[in-house]
């Protein structure tokens, strides 16, 4: 038993490191369906080999909200969560939440993932942090790029890129990128422009500071 979790993980980690030397920085996706086609990846992102990589991991269940679908809120869509657990509709959640669009072949996603838990374990209570393993056929490589980071928060799975092109969400044609979802689970402004960003994010503080400028929360002066 013991024996195959390291041959487990030696496997995934080279899909990984072959996927990164390939695509080594953002990458321009296609909306899937865009041409009317029918064609839908059979990627599971939950087996028995997944679930036991994801029980070597820190990610926690993946829980649904308690509201319903709003105005200008996500779109009512259910996605699986990330190696086993709670399917969520994200209409369902509440904010204030950051929600990193990622997938493992993505360059930058993987630079960026202990970033997004720093930004978690100092301001987790007050701005919600949540990963989607976004157009991604590698479910493996990424249970093992978020072990490797250390990732302590859910992880759910769109795989053949559903939220794109989702009432109100736009086109998402690149990674990384991230959602912003007010208390009301509100995804859009004022002006109904989608709080949607294209950016590698560097450090905590551009998080703080993009949070501040689309939600409004002055995470530096604790309010």
């Amino acid at each position: 038993m013991t024996a195959a979790l390291p041959s487990r993980w030696h496997t995934a980690a080279l899909a990984a490191a072959a996927s990164l030397l390939l695509l080594g920085g953002c990458s321009a996706l296609t909306p899937p369906d865009s041409s009317g086609g029918s064609h839908r990846s059979n990627v599971s992102v939950d087996t028995p080999q997944l679930r036991e990589m994801k029980a070597e991991t820190l990610l926690p269940n993946c829980v649904p909200g308690e509201g319903g679908a709003v105005d200008g809120g996500m779109p009512a869509i259910t996605l699986p969560c990330l190696g086993g657990g709670t399917s969520v509709d994200v209409s369902t959640l509440r904010g204030p939440m950051v929600i990193n669009l990622w997938a493992a072949w993505c360059g930058p996603c993987k630079r960026e993932l202990p970033i997004y838990q720093d930004f978690h374990e100092l301001h987790g209570d007050e701005v919600a942090v949540l990963g989607i393993d976004f157009n991604d056929a590698q479910p493996g490589a990424a249970l093992e790029l978020v072990r490797e980071s250390k990732v302590s928060y859910p992880q759910l799975a769109d795989v053949n890129s559903d939220l794109s092109l989702a009432d109100p969400l736009p086109n998402l044609p690149a990674l990384p990128g991230i959602l912003f979802v007010d208390a009301d689970g509100v995804v859009v402004d004022a002006s109904g422009t989608p709080r949607v960003v294209f950016e590698e994010i560097d450090s905590v503080q551009e998080l703080e500071d993009l949070v501040k400028e689309h939600l409004g929360i002055d995470l530096k002066a604790g309010t």
